[in-house]
C-alpha cells in the first residue's frame, strides 16, 4: 500500500474515533423528563409571591365601589376602559374595588352590606372561584405563562388563600350591624351589566364595632405576607 494511502487511512480511523467519542445519544423520554424537572411551574409558590408582593400592596389603589358604580351608570365605556382588567378577550371584565358598609344579612354563602350611598353588595364567603382575584389588579401578564393550565392554576391557588385565610376569621366575627371596610375583586359583563346585585370576592376585610357584644373592638383581616414556598426563587420548585 502506498505511504500516502496508509496515512490517509490512519487519519480517517482517528477522525472516526474522535467523532464517536464526541457524540452521544439519549432517549427522547429522558430528554423530556430532564427538561420538565428543571422548568416545571409551581402555581402555589407563584400565588403566594404574587399575593404578598403585588396584590396586597395594590389594595391601597383600589377604586371606590360607589364611585365606580356611578360612572358605570353614566359612562359605562369610560368606567370599563379606565378601571377594569382582563387577560382574556371578551366582555368579562374585572375590577379591584374598595368600600365600607354595615352588615345587614349573614347568609350561608355571603354577607350582605348596605353602603352609605344606598347600594348593597355581597361579600362572597362560600363560592370563591373564577379569575377575578387573579385579573382585577392588572398586575399579572399572560406572557409570564407557557400555557393556560398554569394560568388557571394560579387563579385556583389565589382563591384557595382567600377561602382558607380571609373568609374564616371574617365569618367567625361578623355580626349584623357591624361596620365593614373591604377591598375585593368583582366581575362584570360589559354587554350585560347587572349592578343591582354585585358580588365581591374579599381580599382584605376590616370588621369594626357596631354589633351587640363587640363594643369598640375591631377585627382586621389583612393577610400577613405569606412565607415563600420551599425552594421558591421566587416561585421556582426544588
Amino acid at each position: 500500500m502506498p505511504k500516502n494511502s496508509l496515512k490517509y487511512a490512519v487519519l480517517l480511523v482517528l477522525l472516526g474515533v474522535v467523532a464517536y467519542n464526541s457524540v452521544y445519544f439519549k432517549k427522547l423520554d429522558e430528554v423530556k423528563t430532564g427538561s420538565n424537572s428543571t422548568s416545571k411551574f409551581d402555581p402555589v409558590a407563584y400565588a403566594q409571591t404574587f399575593w404578598t408582593s403585588k396584590l396586597l400592596p395594590a389594595t391601597s389603589t383600589a377604586t371606590d365601589f360607589s364611585t365606580l358604580l356611578t360612572l358605570l351608570k353614566t359612562d359605562k365605556e369610560k368606567a370599563i376602559d379606565t378601571y377594569s382588567h382582563a387577560l382574556g378577550i371578551g366582555n368579562i371584565r374585572y375590577f379591584l374595588v374598595k368600600g365600607e358598609g354595615k352588615i345587614t344579612t349573614i347568609g350561608d354563602n355571603d354577607v350582605t352590606l348596605a353602603l352609605p350611598s344606598g347600594e348593597t353588595i355581597r361579600l362572597a364567603t362560600e363560592y370563591i372561584f373564577g379569575n377575578a382575584v387573579r385579573d382585577a389588579s392588572g398586575l399579572i401578564k399572560i406572557t409570564e405563562f407557557d400555557n393556560t393550565m398554569d394560568l388557571n392554576n394560579v387563579s385556583a391557588e389565589l382563591n384557595s388563600i382567600i377561602r382558607k385565610k380571609v373568609v374564616p376569621p371574617f365569618k367567625a366575627s361578623a355580626k349584623a350591624g357591624s361596620t365593614v371596610k373591604f377591598v375585593g375583586a368583582i366581575e362584570l359583563n360589559r354587554e350585560h351589566l347587572h349592578l343591582d346585585d354585585v358580588e365581591v370576592i374579599p381580599i382584605s376585610v376590616e370588621l369594626g364595632a357596631g354589633s351587640k357584644g363587640q363594643g369598640d373592638k375591631s377585627l382586621t383581616i389583612k393577610m400577613r405576607p405569606l412565607l415563600p414556598a420551599p425552594c421558591a426563587k421566587p416561585y421556582k420548585p426544588c
